[in-house]
């Protein structure tokens, strides 16, 4: 008992008709080309795994807290760590002269 549906998605079908219009000589290296990519990205996505799970069993051990010298990030770029700039006024250190003037004494309510 046929109903004409097809129980294929629409990108099986796709696949199906761009591989009808190719000639058959190179049909079977495209199958090939995409079987090899499928099986890369799951060797791949495996390998990473592994490695994930290597690292997290890994990073159970202590570190030793860094000793005199040995620091993180700008520490190892020595000369071509960027420059602390100088301290700079802020604030009403701008003002100057235009400052409100602070009294000591009896401030009005």
């Amino acid at each position: 008992m046929s109903t004409g549906v097809s129980l294929a998605s629409g990108k099986s079908e796709i696949f199906e008709i761009v591989l009808q219009f190719m000639p058959d000589w190179v049909q079977i290296p495209v199958l090939v080309l995409i079987v090899l990519l499928v099986l890369g990205s799951w060797g791949f996505k495996l390998k990473r795994k592994i490695a994930q799970r290597r690292a997290v069993r890994q990073s159970g051990a202590v570190q030793a807290a860094p000793q005199h010298g040995q620091g993180r990030g700008a520490d190892y770029l020595g000369p071509y760590a960027p420059q602390q700039p100088a301290q700079q006024p802020s604030g009403a250190d701008f003002l100057g002269a235009y400052a409100p003037q602070h009294h000591q004494g009896n401030r009005p309510a």
